[in-house]
């Protein structure tokens, strides 16, 4: 923890809480830290009982996935609120624990619309490699019905599943892309130079358009 607050500095984060994370150590220079420490699971979780951002986002780097239970993870996600600890424990914890798929479709139903991101989330990484058993329609059907008025960060993970159903999935791609002109999600983002647009048809269109160059390449 020493380390940690060492590494502080203000203009980090300055940067950092205009995007909701309070802290203001360097990710790379956190990165390093991991490294060094490598995989430590016991001084993982007593990171993580600091409920210090900095030190979360260490104990997600150096912790074993696949050594928390369910209810463990539940009880994480939910304590979670800082963006950045919330997208790196779905994405570097969850994803490779083998509880993930119950924990999904306990999210995606759930009140809470941060929990519900999260199922989001899981369901886009399903939708992406390991499609089958998912109801692709009806989840453009929720899509439609309710991404415009969601909470912002609902809305994105929801509009990143539409994307990525209109991307990976042909035979949906009209109806996923019809849904985003419609509802306009993101339309007007401002995306820097070299960036795809995260408006659900450009989006798509500019991914498809990528496979296809690399299949005749």
């Amino acid at each position: 923890m020493a380390e940690l607050a060492a590494l502080e500095d203000p203009r980090t984060r300055a940067v950092n809480e205009r995007h909701g994370d309070d802290h203001g150590v360097n990710l790379g220079r956190l990165r390093a830290i991991a490294k060094r420490l490598r995989t430590q699971q016991e001084l993982a979780v007593r990171l993580w009982e600091t409920d210090d951002t900095a030190a979360r986002l260490l104990a997600i780097l150096v912790c074993r996935p696949k050594a928390f239970g369910r209810d463990e993870l539940d009880a994480m996600l939910r304590e979670a609120r800082a963006p950045k600890v919330h997208d790196w424990l779905v994405n570097h914890v969850v994803k490779k624990n083998p509880h993930a798929e119950e924990l999904r479709v306990a999210w995606l139903a759930d009140s809470d619309p941060v929990v519900a991101s999260a199922g989001w989330a899981l369901t886009t990484e399903r939708v992406a490699k390991r499609p089958d058993g998912l109801d692709l329609a009806g989840l453009l059907d929720v899509v439609e019905a309710e991404m415009k008025d969601a909470p912002p960060r609902l809305r994105w993970a929801m509009n990143h599943c539409l994307a990525r159903i209109g991307i990976e999935h042909a035979g949906l791609r009209a109806r996923a892309v019809g849904i985003g002109e419609r509802l306009e999600v993101l339309k007007d983002y401002p995306a820097a130079a070299g960036c795809t647009s995260p408006f659900a048809p450009v989006w798509i269109a500019e991914m498809v358009r990528r496979q296809d160059a690399a299949k005749t390449a």
